[in-house]
């Protein structure tokens, strides 16, 4: 009988905000999704989208050889061990993008096929772009842009670039979506309101969760966050927790899931009610882009 995963065509879930998310959704991926003797994982994603974060919670303790804090691991170990034909670890990370500016490509897909052979396990984030040399498709793929999409690839697909044509396109809406999350929330503290209990995602929006209802009207927060929006206040990064919308200082942890501009947010609207769920009793602000 085989696996209830290799009937896997693939899964979709939302790509969530926040290091801490992607990291507890990485975690549940691994648990449902892969097995022991899938040896060649695929990540694709643009800059930003949270790649590095998913492979740490779908793999713990892996070190990765150039992640979103610019750590550069030099040797690549990958390289290092197939050049000794010693390969010590179970597991290996490459970063096709950053590699190839350092070693050609058939020489990474070679390394590859050699640490497959001897039994690793190969984590390729940006496997879209080492696919062509490699000419294998992975075990499993794993795409995320404002979805995360996990596939088992068969004979007919689905191929790395249609993984990539549907996270690249969409991440920008994830973007908005966050950088309109923090605006509504640096409004909302401006109005009185306390940090929400909890956040949640939708397609193209976000949901801000609260145990009490909270007494801002939502009407004049819509009002004042396009304001906001109007004057294109740049967004930047502010060090790995931080972010600054125009001079405002706030804390974010995903610093570089955020469009440049407020200006770049587009048909941002709020619910005008808050929503409770009659079951927990949860308050939800519910806000959408795009």
């Amino acid at each position: 009988m085989q696996p209830l995963h290799e009937y896997l065509i693939k899964a979709v879930y939302f790509a969530p905000r926040g290091r801490k998310r992607i990291y507890e959704l990485g975690a549940h991926l691994a648990q449902r999704y892969l097995s022991a003797d899938d040896s060649l994982i695929g990540v694709i994603g643009d800059a930003g989208a949270g790649k590095s974060a998913l492979i740490q919670g779908m793999f713990p303790g892996l070190e990765l050889t150039n992640d979103d804090e610019g750590i550069n691991v030099r040797p690549l170990p990958l390289l290092d061990h197939f050049e000794n034909s010693s390969f010590d670890y179970h597991t290996y990370h490459l970063d096709a993008h950053f590699e190839m500016a350092f070693a050609r490509p058939n020489l990474l897909a070679e390394a590859v096929h050699k640490a497959l052979r001897e039994g690793c396990r190969v984590v390729v984030e940006h496997f879209d772009l080492l696919y062509p040399a490699l000419q294998i498709n992975a075990h499993v793929l794993v795409g995320i842009g404002q979805e995360v999409i996990i596939a088992r690839p068969g004979l007919f697909g689905p191929y790395p670039d249609e993984i990539k044509s549907a996270v690249f396109k969409s991440l920008y809406y994830r973007k908005m979506a966050h950088s309109a999350e923090d605006i509504t929330l640096l409004v909302l503290e401006r109005m009185g309101v306390p940090p929400p209990d909890g956040h949640g995602d939708i397609c193209s929006g976000f949901i801000l969760y609260y145990n009490m209802r909270p007494a801002a009207e939502l009407a004049l927060a819509e009002e004042l966050v396009k304001d906001m929006i109007s004057r294109d206040l740049p967004i930047a990064p502010a060090g790995n927790r931080e972010i600054l919308i125009g001079d405002v200082s706030r804390y974010c942890t995903g610093p570089r899931l955020h469009l440049r501009s407020t200006g770049e947010i587009c048909n941002f609207r709020l619910e005008k009610d808050y929503l409770r769920d009659p079951l927990t009793g949860v308050y939800s602000i519910i806000g959408k882009v795009g």
